[in-house]
């Protein structure tokens, strides 16, 4: 095997190792959190006012391994996550993965239009700001300021209350086609916009203070020109970092968002799961949670790359 081969095994290796690390701290912390939760998760299976006699309660324990010393509850959950069983919902009664997999779809479709949303709006504004005029810089990072420190649902609650109940020019609730998708997506999209939009223009404003812009400027570029030219590609690392950042968290922002306007997705499915002392679907949904943050930071890596090829040899043969 040639060395430049061997070199990209081992960054692959060591790629698949701090996921697999991530995935188990993960799933650790979500068994022990739940473990110190107060409340009996046969209660809650059966309702708090079930008069079920003690032997039906002793059989269910028995059914999902309650019974069991906790080190053991835990070995046994990693050996079917290990074999890919995530386990049966407490409440349902239905596997894990089912139920993750029919709601995973409206919240996939929420974070991929809030995140192109997010992305569409900062790098405009930060092109249209970035080196401007003060007053004008100035109001934009106002702006963003305030959409970065506003609550999602605040936020979520304006729009609607602007743009479904006053104008009524979008649906309140629901998912059924775009029409119900902007407003939940413009609500994730603001703040995460805010904080792009200031990391992009700091990064534009030192790009463009470059040789390379300056000569391109002297060619007759215009200065919106040589930005997206040329100096928005050397000030794309930081956003690609941030953007991989947020995009991990997503699912958790969507909670608030999917609830405030009423739809389906993993933010409903969240909330049962932990009211409900639901072990199963809780751990099954936190490694979903941890697996977005792997699956950005693994894509982050790869745009790295494509970016800045002077990066290709390093992170191959480092």
């Amino acid at each position: 095997m040639r060395p430049t081969a061997a070199a990209l095994v081992r960054a692959v290796a060591r790629r698949l190792a701090a996921a697999a690390a991530v995935l188990l701290g993960a799933a650790t912390v979500a068994f022990t959190a739940l473990q110190l939760i107060p409340g009996d998760p046969v209660t809650v299976m059966l309702g708090p006012f079930s008069s079920a006699p003690p032997e039906v309660r002793a059989g269910i324990r028995a059914h999902f391994g309650l019974d069991q010393p906790v080190p053991q509850q835990y070995a046994t959950y990693l050996g079917h996550l290990l074999r890919g069983d995530f386990g049966e919902s407490y409440q349902s009664q239905r596997p894990v993965a089912a139920l993750i997999g029919e709601q995973l779809w409206p919240t996939v479709q929420l974070a991929a239009a809030a995140l192109a949303v997010a992305l569409l709006l900062a790098v405009t504004v930060a092109v249209a700001t970035a080196g401007r005029r003060p007053a004008l810089r100035a109001a934009a990072s106002f702006l963003e300021l305030l959409t970065v420190s506003s609550p999602s649902y605040w936020i979520g609650l304006l729009l609607l209350t602007a743009f479904s109940f006053q104008l009524r020019i979008f649906p309140v609730t629901g998912d059924q086609g775009l029409p119900a998708l902007v407003l939940p997506a413009l609500t994730l999209a603001l703040p995460m916009a805010g904080v792009l939009a200031q990391v992009l223009r700091e990064g534009l404003e030192a790009a463009l203070e470059q040789p390379f812009a300056l000569t391109a400027r002297s060619r007759g570029l215009s200065r919106t020109a040589v930005a997206l030219r040329h100096a928005l590609r050397h000030s794309a690392l930081p956003l690609v970092t941030l953007t991989g950042w947020l995009a991990g968290s997503l699912l958790g922002g969507a909670v608030l968002v999917e609830t405030v306007f009423g739809r389906p997705g993993i933010g409903a499915l969240m909330l049962q799961a932990a009211t409900g002392k639901d072990m199963p679907l809780v751990v099954g949904l936190v490694l979903l949670s941890a697996a977005a943050f792997v699956l950005a930071s693994t894509l982050v890596d790869l745009l790295y790359l494509v970016i800045d090829p002077r990066l290709r040899t390093d992170r191959v043969t480092g």
